[in-house]
């Protein structure tokens, strides 16, 4: 996990799809102070499902194409890139 021991950032994982290994649930959202998706479609999901939930929490689209499997290195390569501001 990319966050994993960060000294400012403390982070959890979930998805939008049903075949999910951890699905997104209101508790992660109320969880959460920012949402970081890959996709578009993902925001669309999240947005679609727990509208009244998100009220004062920024989601950010990092557009990277959902195509790999979790821990992919080049995902996490590509996570890091992207994700530079946040973990710097």
């Amino acid at each position: 996990m990319l966050f994993k021991n960060h000294p400012l950032h403390h982070a959890r994982s979930a998805g939008t799809s049903s075949k999910a290994r951890i699905k997104i649930t209101q508790k992660l959202i109320d969880w959460a102070e920012v949402i970081l998706v890959m996709e578009r479609k993902h925001k669309e999901n999240i947005t679609g499902s727990f509208r009244e939930a998100l009220n004062g929490k920024e989601i950010v689209v990092l557009e990277i194409e959902d195509i790999y499997q979790f821990n992919d290195p080049e995902l996490i390569l590509v996570l890091k890139n992207a994700l530079h501001d946040y973990l710097a």
